[in-house]
């Protein structure tokens, strides 16, 4: 069996020396090596979503790896990828580093000069492991595995400038989350001014500051440090003193992301707009990174220079970054197209309309959980968070079809059948009125015709009535037949016409005893040459 081999070393010197002696490992495939630890993990992820079978079984990490610290990077890689073997390849051999490494999840290191007897050891142990792991996690079968994600998913969302509604579409993504079934967490590392309690109510001492001094964050210490709200969603809040933020640092971000990742199965984090360590690091592990813009000159610019900044920090590209148009009108100059080019990043197909006084009240009473179903941003938010894969989809069904979760459909199914009688009469009604209205039109219709007959009958000595008769109901449709016609001779200027029609009840031919009567006058012939 041929083992794969995928080194990762920032120092061009120290590429060329592993990639040498991995040559002439036997039975090895070795890849071109990666410089940087983003593009590692990028090409990990990539090999993992096209086959899990075309991951590496070993992977050497060099202890000058950036931008991430190397025992950082590993500890990742191992929970992301875990049927992947690690070994850091470092020039310090002291106890406290194999500690360290260990720790971390590394399954050996290999020291600075480089041996070729230390090397091979090293890799076909790794090697080895992953064999045996890939087998365990498949259950014996050795072709499939889990996951190698592994772990919940986490989405990072941050604002391009302040105001733009960073904390409350972090906190409604995580309520639709929730809402769906899923385990959620929602970190705020908005250090400074963290608003997600003043956005849900609640009060509570504890805050992530509390676990900067834990360098194992075990599942009873990160219990002890979250609040479960009443939504059901689990808060790991902003201290309230902005200072502490500082206590925060990118090797504590990253122990909790990590923790919370392995817990739930997602893990919402409100970034807020200044970018530090903290953030930085929560950026980049996350799996998706929403950023906020409004649809302006200003916010466009600052979405510009943030994306840039990730670049330069070289922990997200602007390609795997979802912009979200917030306050969104279709009369805006700025469309989300013109966001897209001019950040180089992907527009979500979600916008949030502009609808502040939707908001209000939710916001001022401090319980963006009760926001009303109805209201347009709240839609928005949640169609947002189906976009970003955060909503537990529905089991298919027989014809592999996903359709509505059971409930919703069961209460759909109620609502319909207490409405569709209710439909019905209604309808019936407006058909009712219908047929009225036209049955009334064709009588004034026939009196009309039927008085111009009886004019002219009576005038030349004919038979008026008859006439009359005649002309009224050679204008009534077969169904309207039963009618009564009446011209009654006058002695005065106008010789009138009466018709008198039944109202069909639903159907033509179906009276109740209903009629219309409509008149109409015309001048005798006598009178009209005068």
């Amino acid at each position: 069996m041929t083992t794969r081999i995928l080194p990762a070393a920032g120092d061009p010197d120290s590429a060329r020396a592993l990639i040498t002696l991995l040559s002439q490992l036997p039975d090895t495939e070795p890849a071109p090596p990666v410089p940087d630890s983003t593009a590692l993990l990028d090409l990990l992820a990539r090999l993992a979503a096209e086959s899990l079978d075309e991951l590496p079984e070993v992977v050497l990490v060099h202890e000058r790896i950036g931008p991430v610290p190397a025992l950082d990077l590993i500890r990742d890689l191992v929970l992301r990828f875990p049927a992947v073997g690690v070994v850091l390849v470092t020039a310090d051999t002291s106890p406290a580093l194999l500690t360290a490494a260990m720790d971390s999840g590394a399954r050996g290191i290999v020291a600075f000069p480089l041996s070729y007897d230390a090397l091979a050891e090293r890799v076909q142990a790794a090697a080895a492991w992953s064999t045996g792991m890939r087998r365990h996690l498949a259950g014996g079968t050795g072709n499939e595995l889990v996951p190698a994600g592994g772990g919940g998913r986490v989405v990072a969302v941050t604002g391009a400038k302040g105001g733009v509604g960073t904390t409350l579409t972090a906190v409604q993504l995580a309520l639709a989350a929730a809402a769906s079934g899923r385990a959620v967490a929602l970190l705020d590392l908005d250090l400074q001014s963290g608003d997600v309690a003043s956005y849900l109510d609640v009060q509570f001492r504890r805050s992530v500051a509390d676990l900067a001094a834990i360098h194992d964050i075990t599942p009873r210490v990160l219990q002890d440090a979250v609040f479960t709200h009443e939504s059901g969603i689990d808060l790991l809040l902003a201290p309230a003193d902005g200072e502490r933020g500082e206590e925060i640092t990118d090797r504590v971000a990253r122990q909790v992301v990590h923790a919370l990742r392995a817990r739930y199965e997602v893990v919402v984090v409100d970034c807020g707009t200044q970018m530090g360590a903290a953030n930085a690091a929560a950026v980049e592990l996350a799996d998706q990174t929403v950023l906020l813009v409004t649809p302006d000159v200003v916010a466009v610019r600052a979405a510009k220079r943030m994306v840039r900044l990730w670049d330069r920090l070289q922990i997200r590209k602007a390609e795997e970054t979802v912009t979200v148009v917030n306050r969104y009108a279709r009369a805006a100059e700025i469309q989300p197209n013109l966001v897209e080019r001019v950040t180089g990043t992907k527009t979500a197909r979600t916008s949030i309309p502009a609808a502040f006084k939707e908001l209000q009240a939710a916001v001022d009473a401090g319980r963006m959980q009760d926001l009303d179903n109805r209201s347009t941003v709240k839609q928005a938010l949640w169609t947002l968070a189906a976009e970003l894969d955060l909503v537990a989809a529905p089991p298919p069904d027989a014809g592999g079809r996903r359709g509505r979760r059971r409930g919703d459909k069961g209460a759909v199914t109620l609502e319909f059948a207490a409405m569709f009688p209710l439909v019905l009469v209604v309808m019936g009604l407006l058909w009712q009125c219908v047929l009225y209205g036209y049955t009334y039109s064709l009588a004034g219709n026939a009196a009309d015709e039927a008085a111009r007959a009886a004019t002219s009958a009576y005038a030349s000595g004919g038979d008026g009535q008859g006439a009359c008769d005649a002309a009224g109901r050679s204008h009534l449709p077969s169904a309207w037949q039963d009618a009564t016609i009446s011209c009654p001779p006058s002695s005065g200027p106008v010789t009138r016409a009466t018709v008198t029609v039944d109202v069909p009840l639903f159907f033509p031919g179906v009276n109740p005893g209903w009629s219309v009567t409509g008149e109409a006058g015309a001048a005798t012939e006598e009178d009209a040459g005068r």
